[in-house]
């Protein structure tokens, strides 16, 4: 299930983000970019809708993904039916 961003508290969004840049294996490529650029890289993602927070109810976590990982995810669901 997808989550709008403005649907969270402003607290809620920059901890998810914050957890998000954090987690182990997150790739920015062989640029190095500082925390709060890569927090702002995130948050400009999801205000363009090149991201998506999504709620996964079997597992009761929040996470950040990419559209196009989720179009992805869609298409192979769709495969199932």
């Amino acid at each position: 299930m997808r989550i709008p961003m403005d649907r969270l508290s402003p607290d809620v969004l920059e901890r998810l983000i914050e957890e998000f840049v954090t987690r182990e294996g997150t790739d920015y490529g062989m640029a190095t970019h500082s925390f709060e650029d890569k927090c702002a890289s995130v948050r400009r993602q999801l205000g363009q809708g090149d991201a998506a927070i999504v709620f996964d109810a079997d597992t009761e976590t929040c996470n950040i993904v990419t559209e196009e990982a989720l179009r992805e995810e869609e298409s192979l669901s769709e495969g199932d039916r």
